[in-house]
């Protein structure tokens, strides 16, 4: 059964929340059958899917395709959908685009940063929103740990603060240290959602891909499950093969009813 906003609020303190990006009807699917409670749709399917170098490249129309296909393999699991870059810069631009994935199938939208106008005007117009503070990627201009700083550990915590008060059910603390990430869930009423923000988090987030080792290079605080990409080259090269030795397809078991040759 779905969890909306409210049931993801009360599990705050009781029950650790597990999230997964999804970008894929298949992977959604999987991930609905491993009863996780919740499906980031984010703007990172720009980079480990769609071959960009930011996020900043991604549109709403992106965004939107793959709200839908992951809908598609998840109807019973909440989804939440990233606002892409510039797509919140004021609040009716924000409502129109969080309009969009809410119509693709998406129960709540995200949003970078301490937009607290816009972050109200989304609630106040029955939009439910996901907060993110730390390292939002959208506009850093490096992806190194923020909050090291006594200055920038109380920008976070400010930030995070306001995010709460403007109606955030729920916020993403991304590449913080794990001090901070667990005074922020000590501070805050809402569920916090840690990337790289340590193990007293509420809950915890992996990009699928690194979760499954596809690709070439992985964040230092996510964790490989196993190495797809291995997977996929020995595939490859094994369908190679088989080809140029003319042995497929003329190796594929055929069984009663298939209807192959």
């Amino acid at each position: 059964m779905k969890k909306h906003a409210q049931a993801l609020m009360e599990m705050k303190g009781r029950t650790p929340i597990a999230m997964l990006t999804a970008y894929t009807c298949p992977v959604a699917r999987a991930v609905e059958r491993a009863s996780i409670p919740v499906i980031l749709v984010g703007d990172t399917v720009g980079m480990v899917e769609m071959g960009f170098e930011s996020t900043r490249d991604v549109t709403i129309d992106h965004m939107t395709y793959h709200v839908g296909a992951v809908r598609r393999g998840a109807p019973e699991t909440h989804i939440i959908g990233d606002l892409p870059y510039l797509t919140d810069k004021d609040p009716d631009t924000a409502l129109w685009n969080a309009r969009r994935l809410i119509a693709a199938g998406a129960d709540s939208v995200k949003l970078e940063g301490a937009k607290t106008e816009v972050i109200r005007h989304l609630v106040d117009n029955g939009i439910a929103v996901v907060g993110h503070t730390g390292l939002t990627p959208q506009t850093a201009k490096s992806f190194t740990k923020v909050g090291r700083t006594e200055q920038e550990a109380r920008q976070v915590l400010e930030d995070a603060i306001a995010i709460q008060e403007a109606g955030a059910f729920m916020i993403v603390l991304e590449h913080i240290p794990y001090d901070l990430g667990a005074t922020l869930t000590d501070t805050l009423g809402i569920p916090t959602i840690g990337i790289g923000a340590g193990p007293d988090c509420d809950g915890q987030v992996l990009v699928i891909n690194d979760a499954l080792g596809l690709g070439d290079y992985w964040p230092p605080f996510s964790k490989q499950y196993a190495h797809v990409s291995r997977t996929i080259l020995q595939v490859a090269e094994d369908f190679a093969g088989e080809v140029a030795s003319r042995e497929f397809p003329n190796n594929i078991i055929a069984f009663p009813g298939s209807g192959k040759a």
